[in-house]
């Protein structure tokens, strides 16, 4: 049973993420007992054919680097060679031709000439040198294939049936997390936001970007733009014409959001393209980790390609949260760009102070350049980019997800976060609810709604005015050994909490289902002893 002296309304106001660590000490104090944390996003599936090319590559890169000099066993080595490399490689896949990561090499080589154009020695020659390290990244934003072939990735997976419209640039970050931070870091920077300056999210919202925009930095004023729970989590029309206050400089959205984990619908695209003629200055920032497992996804960087900068993470899709691999990605024809130059002159000479250490004519410096020096607060931006190893598996990555022409493995992954989906929500004793746009990444447990359906209207009423959403995570924790994160922490209005669908066994799911349901099942039971003492 719960404390009755601890007040657990003092956690309300904590990031969930931190509130998370009080629920893992609740859930352990139990040794005998399994601890079951479905609080964070991290999967337990992975890709493993890139790393075995990141391997087999890693084999042939080191024999590459004992080429240039004959100190025998001395563990000496030196750069590769550029000439004949491909050459030197096919040699060397004759002898491991029985290899899952040659032969995905050997494939990779085609696919980068046959399909993206691309120089074979050069490209490979490039991820040899990736592997081992030897040289700073150069240029300082992303390896030039390594830029290609990520380009290529993000149009297949972001523009579903729409064709490009123009060219776009990337820029290789430590996973979607510093692409968030560098972002509001040089609008700040730049002079295109400023304090007082209106910020619309979309809301519910993975809670950084709730609690960035407030600090004092910054401080932006929020404007809450809210999805529709009962539309699956859509934007109304009344929602998505708050965007036209000219206040508003920036609109950032996780799409599909986050925790709801449901992607736009085709309407609300076409809403949002039309509110962009009408706002044409307007900034939009899309966060589209998840849309690699929504079924035709389209981003806003297809739909509104002159006003969003895309953020994209390889953690979730591939299994890699500890490889710190994301990107951001504009269109060279941006708004971003064009803020830049209608800057008033003594901030164009303000900036020209910034970035003169980099080039004689700072104000060409693009915005997405400008992104890369503020990382290395400018004076390191020759040094500035992600390591380049990070960039070779990101490129493996990329290459991974191009060249499955069957979906094996997004299909693989779409399933199984599916059905452990329902067998949450069948062993709660509930319908799962499923929508056409529904990703099923996390789950949003809507525990007053549940607990309606379940035991009646006058239980939801008395469960809501109770306030008993901290509480009853208190609870599933203590008695249970169970963490799931509140809803509110998302900025959800409803009492409910979200579970991470891609961290644990289905068994286990089963397990936080039963739990969930025993837990709401004992606070009936306080309802009936309230109603009962009255």
């Amino acid at each position: 049973m719960l404390d009755p002296n601890r007040n657990y309304k003092q956690y309300a106001k904590l990031s969930p993420f931190e509130l998370k660590d009080q629920l893992i000490e609740t859930a352990s104090s139990d040794a005998q007992r399994l601890m079951l944390n479905a609080g964070r996003g991290n999967p337990n599936f992975l890709a493993t054919l890139p790393r075995w090319a990141f391997l087999s590559l890693g084999d042939f890169s080191l024999r590459e680097a004992e080429r240039s000099y004959s100190y025998l066993d001395s563990g000496f080595g030196g750069l590769p060679e550029h000439d004949g490399i491909v050459t030197r490689f096919d040699a060397y896949a004759i002898h491991h031709r029985t290899s899952d990561g040659v032969r995905f090499l050997r494939s990779a080589l085609s696919y980068i000439k046959d399909q993206l154009g691309l120089d074979q020695e050069s490209f490979l020659f490039e991820m040899v040198s990736a592997f081992l390290g030897c040289n700073y990244p150069t240029p300082p934003r992303m390896l030039i294939h390594t830029e290609e072939i990520v380009k290529a990735y993000l149009a297949q997976e972001m523009f579903g049936p729409l064709p490009p419209r123009g060219d776009f640039s990337v820029f290789a970050t430590e996973g979607g997390t510093a692409a968030m931070t560098y972002i509001f870091q040089t609008l700040r920077t730049n002079l295109l936001v400023k304090p007082g300056d209106k910020i619309a999210i979309a809301t519910p919202i993975f809670s950084p970007y709730l609690e960035i925009p407030v600090l004092a930095e910054y401080g932006l004023e929020i404007v809450d733009v809210r999805m529709d729970r009962l539309d699956d989590w859509q934007l109304p029309q009344s929602e998505i014409d708050k965007l036209l206050d000219p206040a508003v400089k920036i609109f950032c959205l996780v799409n599909p959001s986050n925790p709801p984990s449901s992607k736009l619908s085709d309407a609300v695209l076409d809403q949002l393209a039309k509110l962009v003629e009408k706002r044409p200055d307007l900034f939009i920032v899309t966060d589209d980790v998840y849309g690699t497992f929504a079924d035709d996804f389209v981003s806003l960087f297809a739909k509104c390609p002159r006003n969003t900068l895309c953020v994209y993470s390889f953690s979730k899709f591939f299994g890699a949260t500890g490889w710190r691999l994301g990107a951001m990605a504009l269109h060279n024809d941006n708004v971003f760009d064009a803020a830049l130059a209608a800057l008033p002159e003594a901030d164009k000479l303000l900036l020209d102070r910034r970035y003169a250490s980099l080039t004689t004519t700072p104000r060409e410096i693009a915005f997405i350049d400008r992104l890369v020096a503020d990382s290395r607060a400018v004076a390191l931006n020759h040094t500035a980019g992600l390591s380049v190893p990070q960039q070779l598996q990101m490129a493996l990555f990329a290459l991974n997800g191009l060249m499955d022409r069957d979906h094996r493995y997004k299909d693989a992954a779409k399933q199984l976060i599916r059905k452990r989906y329902q067998t949450l929500y069948r062993n709660m004793g509930v319908v799962a609810p499923h929508e056409l746009n529904d990703v099923n990444y996390y789950s949003l447990i809507d525990l007053q709604e549940i607990g309606g359906t379940l035991y009646g209207p006058d239980f939801k009423a008395w469960f809501i005015k109770s306030d008993l959403g901290i509480s009853f995570l208190f609870r599933l924790a203590e008695e249970t050994g169970v963490v799931l994160l509140p809803g509110n922490g998302f900025e959800v209005v409803d009492t409910s909490a979200r579970v991470s669908l891609a961290n644990l066994t289905e068994i286990e799911y089963a397990s936080i289902g039963r739990f969930t349901r025993q837990v709401l099942d004992e606070c009936f039971a306080d309802f009936n002893k309230g109603k009962a003492a009255k």
